[in-house]
């Protein structure tokens, strides 16, 4: 494998088509898609400062990279990319991409970052913005610190574990969802999705986890949640109490307390909901 080393690269399409290549300690300056159509590369401390660079590739591996603002939309249509120790600055990095691992990768402000991609792992990975993780399937996710807005939306096959998600309208129109051992906090989690489950959880949130079809919870607290479950199929282990839920569409609720529950029967079938308290049903 051929190696550059403290190269200095400019213009469009710098490396374009490059195969076999081991780059370190370099800089894409002005230039788009340097690496475009690149092969079984790997690229060491080096900054990519331009729009485009790591596009149409596969085999790639980024080790201790800067990706700046400007190198928005940084990697697209790339299959077998590796990203660690890594900070991407730039917005909508990631995109229709198949098998993607990051690992110690920080996104401080990356609004529409990971759409479209598919077999995903996660790992330490802290990121910033909005629109994070759209339609993505297959997705293996441990400690994510994630900050922003509609998270997930429209995501498959996901299992996040041990991470912090302070989002608004997360797991919108999901299928198949499982998280662990986290904390979620935001509004409106959850809504139109199917199979969506939190095992060891804290959740927090306003009008949350509703419109589900096949929600489970065990063994998750609720922290300042209200107006939960309204339409949803639920089956729900609950620790502690939770301060209110409104005509889940069936299932069973198990709670130490529920501090308002609204059962309308206008509205659903309150028969096909058991709610049990402090181990006793409640008639």
């Amino acid at each position: 494998m051929e190696t550059i080393t403290n190269g200095s690269f400019t213009g469009e399409r710098a490396l374009f088509h490059a195969h076999d290549l081991r780059i370190r300690d370099s800089v894409f300056s002005d230039g788009e898609s340097p690496l475009k159509h690149s092969g079984n590369i790997e690229v060491y401390d080096t900054a990519f400062n331009w729009r485009y660079p790591v596009w149409y590739s596969h085999d790639a591996k980024l080790h201790g990279c800067t990706v700046a603002v400007g190198a928005r939309a940084g990697m697209w249509y790339t299959d077998r990319i590796v990203m660690r120790d890594s900070t991407v600055a730039a917005p909508k990095c990631f995109r229709r991409c198949n098998d993607v691992l990051l690992e110690n990768v920080s996104f401080p402000d990356g609004p529409e970052t990971l759409w479209d991609c598919h077999n995903v792992k996660l790992r330490h990975v802290t990121a910033n913005g909005d629109y994070f993780g759209m339609n993505c399937s297959d997705m293996d996710i441990d400690d994510l610190q994630l900050t922003g807005h509609y998270h997930f939306d429209g995501v498959r096959n996901v299992t996040i574990r041990n991470s912090r998600l302070i989002t608004k309208d997360t797991f919108w129109n999901s299928e198949n969802v499982l998280v662990e051992n986290s904390y979620i906090s935001g509004e409106y989690i959850g809504w139109n999705s199917k199979d969506l489950t939190f095992v060891d959880c804290t959740i927090e949130s306003l009008q949350g986890l509703c419109y589900i079809e096949n929600l489970v919870i065990r063994r998750c607290r609720f922290v300042n949640t209200t107006l939960a479950f309204e339409y949803s199929t639920v089956d729900a282990d609950i620790t502690g109490g939770i301060d209110s839920v409104i005509n889940p569409s069936g299932g069973i609720i198990r709670a130490d307390s529920i501090g308002e529950l609204i059962l309308e029967e206008d509205r659903v079938d309150v028969s096909r909901t058991k709610i049990i308290l402090n181990g006793k049903s409640r008639e």
